[in-house]
């Protein structure tokens, strides 16, 4: 993962490289604490103390808990971000379980002890090592001023409020919920009554009632995921001001052309102050689930912005974020050197975290598909039914879902791409119906238009395809697997060239799609068609390893190896397709393949023959 732009023999290298510094640095350790074999390297834990490790490891005994999550402020691996696609995927997976897993147990325990007639002392003791680990945990901090209230100490139930509306601006710019809010006029009330009686009645009540808003549980409510964008800050200058306004507004113009989620725009959350917006309409009603903010500062003859996309689910964090430096005299590229670049990123992002298991529950038929688009992308046939069985259900919920309809015929569109009917043409008409249904449902979906366009590309109707994807890139010029898919029609049509140059645009507009490993095959195929099969190679191993049951990643790189006289290393490549596709020829490949021109076709399937493909 961390060396996954080389080739495998330069990554061994680094990777002997990497190794022989680390045994270096440990000194006369290194032999207790690393050992290493053909195939492993292993780090010996019982030898050495692991903050993360020791921070898991505390959950069922809790005393060290505050002091460790000090310690491991931060992110996980907060210095290592964007050190390789690969590893920056894992990266991402692993931080949200890492969090998780980390924040589970606390939670779960106080949500089990924070009842009315609770132990406060409990109560404040487990709140206040949650806000330890997360200091913008509202709920813990909620929990924390009833309990230090019922305690009789609500001077410093008040101070916790003022700690979480610091932390809250400083970190999310944002102010504490409505709820927050309550909690402390609450208590601010009682500390100013004079009659002890009545103060304690109007307590109780008060901490009742309190103490059930916060075991409430936000119910599902409708179908659609809904993605703010705030009004971005300008640290000095009206005209910045302008500019940052006018820069959110082009944001949220450009996420409106996805067709997946509702966009709510920056004058619509003008129509109150911000926070009371974000706070009401995120914790009590579910208007948002994420929010888009950034900040726009001059420096110099440039403007640096910085922008993030905030997880509204639960606690507000951060799940995004970059920093973009646009000179002065370039304000005309605005929209292609950052909004484009912004939405192109946020795109993919949120459908990785709402295609986790969990996120399920809340959106209906919605929820369904974002958890069928990863089962689609392994390739393997077992998880590749089950997305097909959960859009079928999403279908029956919402037939007139277009995101829906949309991804059904993308779903067949790869059954044919990775050889699993039995009638290519039958299948590609049912793909074609299906994108049709959806431009029906919905003139303006861009996805469903270049998906069409791929469809036409593999019925060879290779002129329509590219005025489709023409027509797609129009209407969503941010949609970078779109990109990917019309480099891959350029492959076909025998414009290698033009295809690299699309993928270049994928790339930049989506650098961290977490499944960039699926759509890199589309460089193999450009460099088999252009003939530079070194490159082909390299980046069609990284696709063969990344995509195991991707059936369609080995064949440009068997081709590429036939080339190149390497018949040997083409061999276990040429029987991994055969246990996949047993009646996989060159002759039956050659009669599929989308080629436009002949010289094409000659050429990929002797790179097929070369390495020993079956010819019929």
């Amino acid at each position: 993962m961390l060396w996954d732009r080389v080739s495998d023999e330069q990554a061994r290298a680094s990777f002997r490289h990497a190794l022989s510094e680390l045994c270096a640095a440990m000194g006369p350790l290194a032999g207790e604490l690393i050992s290493a074999g053909r195939a492993t390297v292993r780090l010996n834990t019982d030898a050495c103390w692991i903050d993360v490790i020791a921070l898991l490891e505390s959950s069922s005994s809790n005393s060290t808990r505050s002091d460790l999550a000090v310690l491991c402020a931060g992110e996980l691996l907060e210095e290592l971000a964007g050190t390789s696609a690969s590893f920056d995927q894992w990266l991402l997976r692993e931080r949200k379980r890492f969090n998780e897993k980390l924040k589970g147990p606390l939670e779960s325990e106080l949500r089990k002890i924070n009842e009315p007639g609770s132990d406060a002392k409990h109560v404040a003791a487990i709140a206040r090592r949650l806000t330890a680990f997360d200091p913008t945990h509202e709920g813990a901090s909620r929990a924390l001023m009833r309990a230090l209230a019922s305690m009789g100490e609500r001077a410093e139930a008040l101070r916790e409020y003022d700690r979480c509306r610091e932390v809250l601006r400083k970190v999310l710019n944002v102010a504490p919920s409505s709820e927050s809010k309550g909690v402390y006029e609450a208590i601010r009330t009682l500390s100013e009554r004079k009659n002890r009686k009545n103060r304690a009645t109007a307590g109780a009540a008060s901490m009742e009632h309190l103490g059930a808003t916060e075991t409430r549980q936000l119910a599902p409510s409708r179908g659609r995921l809904r993605v703010g964008v705030l009004p971005f800050d300008a640290i000095s200058s009206e005209n910045e001001g302008n500019l940052a306004f006018s820069l959110s507004h082009e944001i949220a113009a450009a996420l409106s052309r996805f067709r997946w989620f509702d966009v709510i725009t920056p004058i619509s959350m003008m129509r109150k102050p911000l926070a009371n917006f974000v706070t009401e309409g995120i914790r009590r009603n579910q208007q948002l689930d994420y929010a888009v903010d950034g900040i726009i500062a001059q420096q110099g003859k440039c403007l640096n912005i910085s922008v993030r996309l905030l997880d509204l689910a639960g606690a507000a964090k951060p799940v995004w974020s970059d920093r973009f430096e646009l000179a002065l005299d370039e304000l005309h590229r605005l929209n292609e050197m950052v909004v484009a670049r912004i939405v192109a990123s946020i795109d993919p992002v949120i459908l990785f975290i709402e295609g986790q298991p969990k996120r399920k529950e809340r959106y209906g038929a919605t929820g369904l598909l974002f958890l069928a688009i990863p089962l689609i992308y392994s390739m393997e046939r077992r998880k590749f039914e089950q997305a097909g069985d959960l859009i079928k259900q999403a279908l029956e919920i919402e037939p007139e879902n277009t995101m829906a309809v949309t991804l059904a015929a993308y779903w067949h569109l790869w059954h044919v791409g990775q050889c699993w009917t039995a009638d290519n043409a039958r299948t590609l008409s049912t793909v074609e119906t299906l994108c049709l249904r959806a431009m029906e449902l919905d003139p303006d979906n861009s996805e469903a238009m270049g998906i069409y366009a791929y469809t036409l590309a593999w019925k060879k109707e290779f002129d329509r395809s590219v005025r489709f994807f023409d027509r797609s890139l129009r209407l969503n010029p941010n949609l970078a697997y779109i990109w990917a898919l019309s480099a891959a029609t350029y492959c076909y049509i025998g414009e290698p060239d033009s295809a690299l140059t699309r993928l270049g645009r994928y790339r930049d507009l989506a650098p961290l799609d977490p499944y960039y490993g699926f759509f890199e095959n589309a460089y193999t195929i450009a460099y088999t068609f252009k003939r530079d099969f070194e490159r082909a190679v390299v980046v069609g191993r990284r696709v063969v390893k990344a995509n195991p049951a991707f059936i369609n990643g080995y064949k440009p790189l068997i081709a590429s190896l036939g080339h190149l006289g390497r018949r040997d290393e083409a061999r276990p490549y040429v029987e991994k397709v055969l246990s996949l596709e047993p009646d996989f020829t060159i002759e039956k490949f050659a009669q599929s393949y989308p080629f436009k021109l002949g010289k094409d076709r000659r050429s990929y399937c002797e790179g097929l023959r070369r390495a020993g493909v079956p010819q019929r």
